[in-house]
């Protein structure tokens, strides 16, 4: 399998290259399991950060991200954009989306008293990569449900039209691929 040698966050890592159709390829990045990594870009990340006062993530892959980000400063209280619905939710709100590496549509959720604790508040929307900006869109759609203010959004990675974005802020710009392995 081909990969892609990329320094994040002043780490070097090869992502392996995917294949998305017949003409493109993706390279996957993958913070889970890679504690190094997920400190050192939540570091980078929080370095840019604007003023906020609740990180929100989609599941699955933002989750180690948010909650590192959460720590390093203080501990502080994050929310997850669920896939689905848990028995312990007191209600939710719900969105769906199209990413362009799950194959058929998803939905997220947001339980009701962690929407009644966004209400007012600066929320600071983060993810490992973002590409389309369908998950990230999806997220602002449950944030301005809730009643939250959202101030920024920031991402360890920018692919495809998300690198030409002046509202997203990121570490670094992950190239699509051709058929061959070639960035384009």
């Amino acid at each position: 399998m081909k990969s892609y040698r990329m320094n994040i966050a002043g780490l070097d890592r090869d992502l392996p290259l995917c294949p998305l159709n017949e003409n493109l390829q993706i390279g996957a990045f993958v913070i889970f399991g890679d504690p190094e990594l997920t400190t050192a870009c939540a570091g980078a990340l929080l370095d840019r950060a604007p003023d906020y006062d609740y990180l929100i993530t989609a599941e699955a892959k933002g989750i180690p991200l948010a909650h590192e980000m959460a720590r390093l400063a203080g501990n502080q209280k994050y929310f997850i954009a669920r896939k689905a619905p848990k028995l312990y939710m007191t209600g939710v709100l719900e969105v769906n989306v199209h990413s362009i590496t799950t194959d058929k549509e998803q939905h997220l959720y947001l339980d009701t008293a962690d929407a009644a604790l966004m209400k007012g508040k600066r929320i600071l929307i983060v993810d490992d990569v973002i590409s389309t900006g369908e998950s990230l869109h999806a997220i602002e759609t449950l944030v301005t449900e809730a009643g939250g203010v959202i101030c920024g959004r920031m991402a360890i990675l920018a692919e495809g039209d998300a690198t030409e974005r002046k509202d997203l802020i990121y570490l670094e710009k992950l190239p699509l691929f051709d058929k061959e392995g070639n960035p384009i």
